[in-house]
């Protein structure tokens, strides 16, 4: 997972333009939260490949998710955004199936987060 999202906040940085436009326009500076994001993703890529970090990185993970969703929406409901190159012949379909993928991620990611201790465990 933690590669997944390096490799997607370097594609902020290599592609800001394109990520720029799919932010909702009620949002102020789309290129600076398009490098936020990206910056974001990076770090917490990073932070979930090592056991120190991983928890706190894995709910970092999945509050970026949920910041993200209302582009995720966007995405599939404008029909005035013009995305270049092969994203934009992605179907109606597809973007629409990402938004219920949103909720795979972030179980995804949920399971990367520490487990509770079981009463047991902290009584010992």
């Amino acid at each position: 997972m933690g590669f997944a999202y390096v490799l997607a906040g370097v594609a902020h940085f290599l592609s800001p333009s394109m990520f720029a436009r799919i932010v909702p326009p009620q949002l102020p500076r789309p290129r600076a939260l398009v490098y936020l994001s990206g910056i974001a993703e990076i770090v917490l890529g990073v932070g979930v490949l090592f056991e120190r970090t991983r928890n706190v990185s894995a709910w970092g993970i999945v509050a970026l998710l949920v910041a993200v969703f209302p582009a995720n929406v966007y995405m599939a409901t404008s029909d005035e955004l013009d995305l270049p190159g092969p994203v934009g012949n992605v179907s109606d379909a597809a973007l629409w199936a990402r938004l219920p993928l949103q909720a795979v991620l972030v179980a995804w990611a949920l399971w990367y987060t520490n487990r509770p201790q079981s009463t047991a465990a902290r009584d010992e």
